[in-house]
């Protein structure tokens, strides 16, 4: 929290004038966060002409700037330790992260309509599959710095190979 005021430039108490918690505090800054990158990753879903590892090739680039020095994705990794222990936390979590899921379905369902994930395949499944690469490639980038985008896709088309 000290952080936080303190980048903001502002007392503690001009703080809690505007938010009552620090619970109020990280959902207005999850909403702003998640809502970009909720909306840019809408946008990569509704390009009909993006194959699946298109879609993901896509999904990782804006992963990367995330990731990069001055990306949000470090605070992502303190806001998910916080909700392991606090349920409020957890709930803004769930949320941002059922937001955040939503447009790998589209991708997960135009990807079952061209072949490109096996027959009769849950789209709902493979939609939080398709989610679940992100945190495991932005937690490897960011703790080990690795691997790179070819490498991970590399992975992926492998998986994707019947």
């Amino acid at each position: 929290m000290q952080d936080l005021i303190q980048e903001a430039g502002l007392s503690v108490g001009a703080v809690y004038r505007y938010f009552k918690s620090k619970d109020e505090i990280i959902n207005a800054i999850s909403q702003t966060v998640a809502g970009g990158l909720a909306a840019v990753l809408t946008e990569i879903a509704a390009e009909d002409d993006l194959t699946l590892v298109g879609s993901l090739s896509r999904v990782l680039d804006v992963i990367d700037e995330q990731v990069a020095p001055g990306g949000n994705f470090p605070l992502a990794i303190q806001v998910w330790s916080e909700a392991t222990l606090d349920p409020a936390i957890a709930a803004i979590v769930r949320e941002r992260y059922l937001e955040l899921r939503m447009p790998f379905l589209v991708i997960a369902k135009r990807a079952a309509a061209r072949g490109e994930v096996a027959a009769g395949a849950d789209p709902e499944a493979v939609a939080a599959t398709l989610f679940g690469f992100i945190p495991a490639y932005a937690t490897q980038r960011q703790l080990v710095g690795s691997p790179d985008k070819e490498t991970f896709l590399s992975g992926v088309r492998a998986l994707l190979t019947r």
